[in-house]
């Protein structure tokens, strides 16, 4: 498989605090990388590195580089606004906007330049939320304001949204954390279905969770990547044992 995104020694300081200490890593195409670790760890911060979140926080700071298709995504002359659809964003709290269930998928589209028509909009708004697993919730009141489904379908929309524009990756941010069992599990089995199409990356809490769904698993701690292989060796013969302790419970 070939590398889609390298961070190379990246550091991130909020003010004079080393949130992250000198990441190094590779993050093959396709399929799901899992983040975890304990609270506070800098699984999130990583995340947010990734497209550029970090540039809202006043007193972050980076150094290091982040390489997305071998260009660094902190160089001077990076748009941005490009970079988000192509790294796109899925938040731990749901957040449609204000306004239809159609409007909201196909928001990112409405910011680009490409006039599509009518019935190109409906396609995509029918095959994003099909790939969102939510189709069939939704199909009849696309209309109707995305505040009135339940926060499952809501966070499904929400992903529907960062379909529509197409992404090469998506940034998922304990996006079940928030919900109940069977809204995560569906979530769950569409990220599994998707997985072949797309880079995935998630940030979980839950250690089922990125035993069952993800190829290769991080570990953090402390701002530091403590190890980083495929899933079934991190789950089943960490090689350190901090790692160990942690998935086994002894602390986090």
């Amino acid at each position: 498989m070939s590398t889609i995104l390298e961070a190379k020694d990246l550091r991130l300081y909020y003010g004079q605090k080393e949130a992250l200490k000198g990441i190094s890593m590779e993050i093959e195409e396709k399929g799901i990388t899992s983040l975890i670790g304990p609270s506070g760890c800098g699984k999130s911060t990583f995340l947010r590195c990734l497209n550029r979140m970090n540039d809202l926080i006043p007193i972050a700071r980076v150094t290091g580089s982040v390489l997305y298709r071998d260009q660094d995504i902190y160089s001077p002359n990076q748009d941005v606004v490009e970079l988000r659809k192509e790294i796109g964003m899925v938040f731990q709290q749901p957040n449609p906007f204000p306004f239809s269930i159609y409007d909201n998928v196909t928001f990112g589209l409405k910011l680009g330049d490409q006039k599509k028509s009518k019935e190109e909009m409906d396609e995509i708004v029918e095959r994003s939320l099909r790939q969102a697993a939510v189709w069939d919730d939704v199909k009849d009141k696309l209309h109707d304001s995305a505040l009135a489904l339940s926060g499952g379908q809501q966070q499904r929309v929400c992903i529907a949204r960062v379909l529509a524009v197409q992404p090469d990756i998506i940034l998922l941010d304990e996006p079940t954390s928030a919900l109940d069992p069977i809204s995560s599990g569906k979530i769950e089995n569409m990220l599994y279905d998707l997985k072949d199409d797309y880079t995935m990356i998630i940030v979980t809490h839950n250690m089922q969770q990125a035993s069952r769904i993800s190829d290769r698993t991080a570990f953090f701690l402390n701002g530091d990547l403590i190890e980083y292989d495929r899933t079934k060796d991190i789950f089943l013969n960490p090689k350190k044992q901090e790692t160990e302790d942690y998935i086994s419970g002894r602390f986090g």
